[in-house]
């Protein structure tokens, strides 16, 4: 692990920055490419990079305690959940890196409040209207400023004053986990719909239908990005949203069925972009973690710090970054959550503008403009 106080950028170099400040903007046409890839809904980090090597995990996870089973040891704390098999090669070959216990500032466990924080780049939910990813925009060559949301509409980090573009597939609209949450709590009830509704949900999960993003369609997803990011007149910046990550129930089968999806996602950009991959980060976070405990349906529920993933031919990966705060119950926010010890602003900040050569400080003023000046995450890429 990598104590996070060494990879904070800021002090002598946030005062000197006041004295002699530097431009942040790209001088020169780039042809690096950034994605973001969102995990909607609060994926379970410590389901994703397990930490087995914490002496309390096994007895507060429970029945989740073995899901890290066959999957790649990271280190002497942390192993990898075993369906990331192509995300674990990239760590092999020191290409991926894993954030952990890392949060946004937002501080509570709505799913709308959290993914607008995540989105806007606020230290509070609608405290800005516009997205870091669009903002994003601005620090880049003017001729290069081009972004694409994989997605049927704009979301919210790529809104704002410049123009982006949006594609995806026609589909049939799916059932949002949301909508599906709501309607087993209206069943819960019903002797009769209840036992019909569990077994719907149940086909479900054998069929591996869990999300359009996620599921059978998710190597789709990843091919199709890589088409519209690869060209030299293709987009620079580009999002995907993923859904399916609220885990209330039966968690160990639908996380490792969310992760192979994701897995295949990440396969199929590093494919499709073929020596292109050589000059493209991605990133992978969601808005908020969940409960070190286990729930009485064999679930998680809304938490507070996660797990987030950095990929990409000029990562410096092959590690964890992870100032570990334990698991034991007097360690965990709330006497519930993992604690958040690092800042995925600064996280951010710091990957982008390393990958852009951009000023750090000025782009965690331009990204997130109410962090806190001069703490900025170095040594990603």
């Amino acid at each position: 692990m990598i104590d996070r106080r060494n990879l904070l950028h800021g002090g002598l170099l946030g005062a000197a920055t006041l004295f002699a400040p530097r431009i942040a903007f790209a001088a020169a046409p780039t042809d690096k490419r950034f994605i973001f890839i969102i995990q909607r809904g609060a994926a379970d980090g410590l389901g994703i990079v397990v930490p087995v090597g914490d002496p309390a995990f096994a007895a507060q996870r429970g029945i989740l305690g073995d899901v890290a089973q066959g999957g790649m040891k990271l280190d002497s704390t942390f192993t990898l959940h075993p369906a990331l098999a192509q995300i674990g090669a990239l760590y092999g070959s020191r290409k991926a890196l894993f954030a952990h216990a890392i949060a946004s500032p937002y501080r509570e466990r709505s799913h709308f409040d959290g993914q607008n924080v995540l989105e806007s780049g606020g230290s509070g939910p609608y405290a800005l209207k516009d997205g870091w990813l669009n903002r994003l925009l601005s620090l880049l060559p003017k001729g290069d400023a081009r972004a694409m949301a994989i997605a049927a509409t704009i979301p919210l980090a790529l809104r704002g004053a410049r123009d982006v573009a949006s594609y995806a597939p026609s589909n049939l609209p799916q059932a949002s986990d949301d909508l599906i949450e709501r309607v087993s709590t209206l069943y819960q009830a019903d002797t009769q719909l209840h036992g019909l509704w569990d077994q719907a949900l149940a086909t479900r999960l054998l069929t591996g239908d869990l999300s359009a993003d996620n599921g059978r369609n998710a190597a789709a997803t990843g091919e199709l990005c890589a088409r519209l990011i690869a060209p030299t007149n293709g987009a620079r910046v580009a999002m995907i949203e993923t859904g399916g990550w609220d885990t209330h129930a039966g968690q160990k089968q639908r996380l490792a069925g969310q992760l192979r999806g994701l897995d295949a996602m990440i396969g199929a950009i590093r494919t499709g972009l073929g020596a292109e991959w050589a000059n493209t980060m991605v990133l992978v976070a969601t808005e908020f973690g969940r409960t070190v405990s286990v729930n009485g349906t064999g679930g998680t529920d809304h938490g507070t710090a996660a797990s987030a993933m950095l990929m990409g031919g000029a990562v410096k990966g092959g590690r964890v970054i992870a100032d570990w705060p334990g698991l034991a119950t007097a360690s965990l926010h709330e006497a519930r959550d993992l604690r958040p010890t690092a800042d995925l602003d600064s996280f951010i900040a710091g990957a982008v503008a390393a990958h852009f050569a951009l000023d750090p400080v000025a782009t965690l003023r331009v990204l997130f403009p109410m962090a806190q000046a001069g703490r900025v995450m170095e040594g990603l890429v």
